[in-house]
């Protein structure tokens, strides 16, 4: 019988679960109660480019801290092997991830979060990212295959990106960067454009409008 993966939308409320992490058991909604939470799965432990990924992350620690959210890994590993891992790399680079991972032994939570995709690998979760924000719903998600490694500096932005849209009631155009111009919402009554072109706001056109924050 053929696997079916259910991937949370963006919009969804993110699934709840309780697992055996790194540092200790940990039900999701709790974890995620009052903060953002950077969900990400790797194929396996002890492994080059999940390895390289797991330092970026770690070495964020800061950034992560500063702009309240939490970091939550995942691989289809015991939690013997994740410890030894984390030692190993902590050993060889001095670098410790101190963030919880999960050990999915039974593959239930990768399956929950449609991180098994049987056309690359029946036994291994995609690298795939869920951002959620602190009420649980999700927000992004992001999918890589097996061997391509993400982009920090793109999960980074994407974070800050949503965090700021919220904050603002704004959106972003392409490619942009924390201290850029954002688009302000286009107007949806006569007066509201008429209010706009008298504004100070840089109009590219009538719907297309940006501002500094």
């Amino acid at each position: 019988m053929e696997t079916v993966n259910i991937i949370p939308r963006i919009g969804d409320m993110a699934p709840d679960f309780e697992a055996l992490t790194t540092t200790g058991p940990l039900k999701f909604s709790e974890y995620n109660k009052g903060s953002w939470v950077v969900m990400f799965s790797h194929p396996a432990d002890f492994t080059p480019v999940c390895t390289t990924e797991m330092c970026g992350f770690a070495e964020e620690k800061d950034f992560w801290a500063k702009h309240n959210t939490k970091l939550l890994g995942l691989s289809i590993d015991s939690i013997h092997a994740h410890i030894a891992w984390v030692n190993a790399v902590h050993e060889k680079t001095n670098i410790l991830f101190e963030f919880p991972i999960i050990a999915d032994l039974d593959m239930k939570i990768s399956k929950l979060y449609g991180m098994l995709q049987p056309g690359e690998s029946e036994t291994a979760a995609v690298r795939a990212v869920f951002i959620i924000d602190p009420t649980g719903k999700v927000r992004l998600v992001m999918y890589y295959p097996l061997n391509v490694g993400r982009n920090m500096e793109e999960i980074k932005r994407a974070l800050v990106a949503l965090q700021t849209s919220d904050a603002e009631k704004v959106a972003m155009p392409l490619n942009w960067k924390p201290g850029e111009k954002v688009i302000v919402p286009p107007p949806k009554t006569l007066a509201a454009l008429a209010e706009r072109k008298a504004s100070n706001l840089e109009m590219v056109d009538w719907y297309l409008a940006k501002k500094a924050i």
